[in-house]
């Protein structure tokens, strides 16, 4: 799979490891930044990734900052994005089973390595299983709309 991910100063060092996880696990990436710990302001970087995602260059993104909501307010901003904070296996799972969650976020200052890299092999695992989800996926985009 091709997947977009971005970081600002706080996510740079976990988002080094989970480039390597894709990498292991056969996926191409395409770094959107930012591309060292000097600081940055998160929502440049997640509305890069959000459009890619958007406009159909990605099917699926990882964005890192300290916490997770920053990078998630700022993702979902963007028309066509579903991002999840995930902190743990479960929401990974059910962020992409039940919401078609695009966007995948994640906090370094309240994650481990070791943990994050589960999410990540839980999140990109894990499919949409449609049904009553997707009528609940509708409503959602019938209010972008109207919002636009």
């Amino acid at each position: 799979m091709h997947i977009a991910i971005g970081s600002d100063h706080a996510g740079f060092k976990m988002k080094q490891c989970i480039k390597g996880l894709l990498s292991e696990m056969g996926h191409i990436y395409e770094d959107f930044g930012c591309y060292d710990s000097g600081s940055v302001d998160y929502p440049d970087i997640a509305f890069a990734v959000a459009d890619a995602v958007a406009q159909g260059r990605f099917p699926q993104s990882i964005l890192i900052c300290g916490t997770g909501i920053g990078m998630s307010m700022a993702a979902n901003k963007v028309p066509g994005i579903r991002a999840a904070i995930c902190h743990n296996t479960f929401n990974a799972r059910r962020s992409r089973e039940h919401t078609d969650a695009n966007v995948l976020c994640l906090g370094a200052w309240v994650m481990g390595e070791g943990v994050m890299r589960e999410v990540v092999a839980t999140y990109l695992g894990a499919e949409f299983v449609g049904g009553r989800h997707a009528r609940r996926l509708e409503k959602l985009h019938a209010r972008e709309q109207r919002n636009t």
